[in-house]
């Protein structure tokens, strides 16, 4: 586990544990740190071992002897494959909870993990990750014939950790396939392809999963278009809801910001702040809200999925555990994938309600078809 002490790894240790993984090899920069998480388990004969992904050979050590490295550490964008490829260069099997399309790229081009029966999965997250693998388990879980256009609505107010809000930054200009930012404001899916300005952003609305006004940007990712084209989508609107008044002005200043120079350390600062001063007297929550239109028993017909959770961190923690998890149980094949679409919908979601991890209410035709489901089993 590389990034063990952070926002990320910490939740993903007691996930590995959850999952019944022991002996764990813990890596970061901070000894107490990471001491503090290994003395959690005090019977867990978990190994401390330094480790710097910005380090020449700073992951040597670590990844030494490992069967699997699950990565924890950003900015993602910065690192790209480099954990991936020393995992690689030590035999081992990778998963990492980001690395998105450059990591991806960068594999294709420098390795043969297939060669060496090694796997690789990637965006083992949040979002990126469950944002595409929870619509794909609504779709054949959610009793539609036919699903014809995703409305989805993703945020939440929590405090934000260095690499978010470093990698915040960078995905204005990187993140995205062939060197293009990491997704494009205000562009949704029409007839099956990307039109851009398609959509509005709205300052100042409401929505019914989310208490309270919030703001909400359109915004199209690489991994929303596969999306749409995996599930044969006509239409796709992704929208990233700020609750949060201070960290959204914020964001509307990011990119006149950057463009004149200002130190990217301070305004990462800055977004942690602001990230504090939304939260403060509040309890923090992260919200996943799809629906699915298309067509049941031959007439119109929507199906509904809202995540609630307490933290988004916890969620990358999980759905990166369930990766490694798989991974070591022989469960994904040799290659480079990314998470959604190598892992079993049923089994993240069923973690995730089983563990405490997350809320997940089902809607319109969703809702009827589990209700059929718990009929047919109690029967059963």
């Amino acid at each position: 586990m590389l990034g063990a002490s952070g926002a990320v790894g910490r939740a993903a240790v007691r996930e590995l544990r959850a999952l019944g993984h022991t002996g764990l090899r813990l890596g970061g920069r901070t000894a107490s740190a990471l001491r503090a998480v290994a003395e959690e388990d005090p019977a867990g004969h978990d190994e401390i071992v330094w480790a710097d992904a910005t380090a020449p050979d700073g992951l040597r050590a670590f990844t030494e002897g490992c069967d699997i490295v699950l990565n924890c550490v950003g900015p993602t964008y910065r690192l790209r494959a480099t954990v991936s490829f020393a995992a690689l260069d030590a035999g081992a099997h990778c998963v990492d909870v980001a690395g998105d399309d450059p990591a991806a790229e960068d594999l294709d081009k420098g390795s043969d993990p297939v060669r060496d029966n090694r796997t690789v999965v990637l965006s083992a997250g949040a979002l990126p990750g469950l944002s595409s693998l929870l619509p794909r388990w609504l779709a054949t879980r959610g009793g539609l014939d036919a699903a014809t256009a995703l409305t989805a609505h993703c945020g939440g107010l929590e405090t934000c950790s260095p690499t978010v809000a470093h990698d915040l930054m960078l995905s204005l200009s990187s993140g995205g396939a062939d060197g293009a930012a990491y997704g494009e404001a205000l562009a949704a899916v029409r007839g099956g392809r990307r039109l851009s300005r398609a959509l509005r952003t709205d300052e100042d609305t409401a929505h019914e999963a989310f208490p309270g006004r919030v703001a909400v940007q359109p915004y199209l990712s690489g991994e929303s278009e596969r999306l749409a084209t995996v599930l044969g989508l006509d239409r796709l609107d992704w929208y990233n809801v700020h609750p949060g008044p201070a960290v959204r002005a914020l964001l509307n200043l990011l990119p006149g910001r950057l463009a004149a120079g200002d130190d990217p350390d301070a305004l990462a600062e800055r977004l942690m702040l602001a990230a504090d001063l939304d939260l403060a007297g509040r309890s923090p929550y992260y919200v996943m809200d799809f629906e699915l239109s298309g067509t049941a028993s031959g007439a119109p017909a929507t199906a509904g999925l809202t995540l609630r959770a307490a933290s988004s961190y916890r969620l990358t923690a999980a759905v990166g555990a369930l990766a490694a998890d798989a991974v070591l149980r022989g469960r994904v094949g040799a290659g480079v994938h990314f998470a959604c679409d190598v892992l079993d919908p049923d089994t993240v979601v069923g973690h995730l309600r089983s563990h405490g991890v997350a809320d997940l209410r089902l809607t319109g035709t969703a809702a009827e078809a589990e209700q059929v489901e718990q009929v047919e089993e109690g029967v059963l």
